[in-house]
């Protein structure tokens, strides 16, 4: 069954969510994560995709004040993401309650550093941020396009010992005009060993379903729960 992921994105503190990784079009749904967060555990949600907008930005942890509290309020599996950028900053978001770290454009300039986090912490506690657009992959925070093809990067990190991949259609992202289905598809095909979750433009149950179909290990839901595309009492048959 695949895995649901609601996401919490962290501007200044506050819950926002983002069109097309675009912060001038930005849109706060709550001043309190924290609330948001146990909202989704009282309806059966286990695993939260944390996202430290401004931490991607600066690249260094901003808001693990958020994530510590979220940590110690619900018992969620939290996977933490943004400005992870060194052996400080992941040993800080793991202290403060993340059970998995998202490494996003680390894992593009550096690959060695992200090779030996994989050892360190195993392959379980480390997440690849596959953002991509075009079918080419975005770095620092989805401002500049780098030279590697999605394809090519999984692949790459396969060989680092990386086992899961969350892979965001940025030019999806936050639009509510369905996911890149047929792409999700052909990279769980295509990589068997990877449990591909899926990020970007999940807007409808059906969509949940297709990805479903298609065999991708995960999906993360955003702005869909924030808008009411997606009721998360609509989710249960997909929460064990």
């Amino acid at each position: 069954m695949i895995r649901i992921i609601p996401a919490i994105d962290i501007i200044n503190g506050q819950c926002v969510r983002l069109s097309e990784g675009d912060f001038s079009r930005q849109k706060t749904y709550s001043s309190s994560p924290v609330e948001v967060a146990q909202h989704f555990e009282a309806h059966g949600i286990t695993h939260l995709h944390l996202v430290d907008l401004d931490g991607a930005r600066e690249r260094k942890p901003i808001n693990l004040a958020v994530l510590e509290s979220i940590a110690a309020k619900t018992n969620l599996h939290i996977d933490f993401g943004g400005g992870i950028q060194s052996d400080e900053s992941i040993g800080m978001a793991f202290n403060a309650g993340a059970k998995q770290i998202t490494a996003g454009s680390i894992a593009v300039r550096e690959p060695e550093l992200v090779e030996s986090w994989l050892k360190r912490y195993g392959a379980e506690s480390i997440i690849v941020g596959a953002d991509f657009k075009n079918n080419t992959i975005s770095i620092n925070a989805w401002a500049e396009q780098s030279d590697l093809t999605l394809t090519n990067f999984v692949a790459q990190c396969l060989t680092l010992g990386a086992k899961n991949f969350v892979c965001t259609d940025v030019s999806k992202d936050g639009m509510l005009q369905g996911p890149a289905t047929k792409t999700y598809q052909e990279l769980a095909k295509k990589f068997p060993a990877a449990n591909i979750i899926a990020s970007g433009g999940v807007t409808t149950l059906q969509d949940v379903a297709d990805l479903e179909a298609a065999n991708v290990f995960g999906v993360i839901i955003g702005k869909a729960l924030y808008e009411g595309t997606i009721n998360l009492s609509d989710l249960k048959s997909y929460l064990c």
